[in-house]
C-alpha cells in the first residue's frame, strides 16, 4: 500500500493528488493507495481517500504503508523517518498557491543536503522514477538524538532566513 499525505494546511495541493490519482489510473501504480487530501479540491477516482484523518490513523498508516508519499512539512516529513521509513517528499510550493512561502522547499533541500535519505521530488513529471522500492532506514538512522539535534538546527537556519 501507498499512503499520501498532503497534511492540514488549508490551501489545496491538488498538483501532488492529481498526479498520484493518474499514475493510478495509468497502472504506474499497481498497488492501492490512501491519499489524506486536506483541503484540496480534486477528489481521487482511482485511490481511496479521505480529507482528514486523526493522528493515530495516520501513524497506523504509515506504518502499514510499503511507500509514504508526504508534503514537506517537518512533522509529516519527521514522522515518516521516526517509523523507519524513506519518505518521497513533495514540498508544496508558492508558484502554485500551495503555500505562502517556499519554506517546505528549503526545508527539504536542507534535510537532504544534511545526508537524511529522503527522496525529494519538486516537479511532478519526476515523481514516478521515485517510486520504486524504498529501503526502511533502520534502527541506527531514527536515532532520537541525532533527530533532534539535527531538527533543532534546520529550525534555526530556517528561522534565519
Amino acid at each position: 500500500m501507498i499512503f499520501v499525505t498532503v497534511g492540514t494546511h488549508e490551501q489545496p495541493f491538488d498538483r501532488l493528488i492529481r498526479a498520484v490519482d493518474h499514475l493510478k489510473k495509468e497502472g504506474t501504480i499497481t498497488e492501492n493507495v490512501f491519499i489524506q487530501s486536506g483541503y484540496s479540491d480534486y477528489s481521487p477516482v482511482y485511490c481511496d481517500w479521505e480529507k482528514m484523518i486523526r493522528h493515530a490513523q495516520m501513524q497506523e498508516k504509515i506504518r502499514e504503508a510499503r511507500l509514504v508519499i508526504t508534503h514537506g512539512g517537518p512533522a509529516s516529513v519527521m514522522d515518516v523517518i521516526v517509523a523507519g521509513k524513506s519518505p518521497i517528499v513533495v514540498p508544496r510550493q508558492v508558484a502554485y498557491g500551495e503555500h505562502v512561502d517556499n519554506h517546505q522547499v528549503n526545508f527539504c533541500r536542507f534535510m537532504k543536503e544534511k545526508g537524511y535519505d529522503i527522496s525529494l521530488v519538486e516537479e511532478m513529471n519526476d515523481l514516478a522514477q521515485h517510486l520504486g522500492d524504498r529501503p526502511s532506514l533502520g534502527e541506527n538512522k531514527s536515532n532520537n538524538r541525532h533527530f533532534n539535534l539535527a531538527l533543532k538546527e534546520i529550525l534555526t537556519q530556517l528561522v534565519q532566513m
